[in-house]
């Protein structure tokens, strides 16, 4: 093994950047896709009029609201983790 690279440390690197480079832009797809429920023909609801939109209901209106609750802590937490509070 070479001395000059920490395997431990590239490891831990590596997660957090998959989780956080990947991680949160799909939450928040899908948060967006929770608040844009398909119509019955499974035709996406931006192509019909917003007269015959259907409502996102409570329970993907509240799901959307706590995933977007998860991705903005963990921007909170990470501009947090750059300012280095003391």
């Amino acid at each position: 093994m070479n001395s000059w690279i920490n395997l431990d440390a590239v490891w831990k690197i590596v997660v957090v950047g998959l989780l956080t480079g990947a991680g949160l832009p799909a939450l928040f797809a899908l948060g967006l896709r929770l608040l844009n429920p398909t119509g019955a023909a499974g035709e996406p609801s931006a192509v019909r009029p917003s007269a015959v939109r259907p409502a996102a209901g409570p329970v993907g209106s509240t799901l959307a609201g706590l995933i977007f609750a998860v991705v903005l802590a963990a921007i909170g937490w990470g501009i947090s983790v750059i300012v280095g509070h003391r």
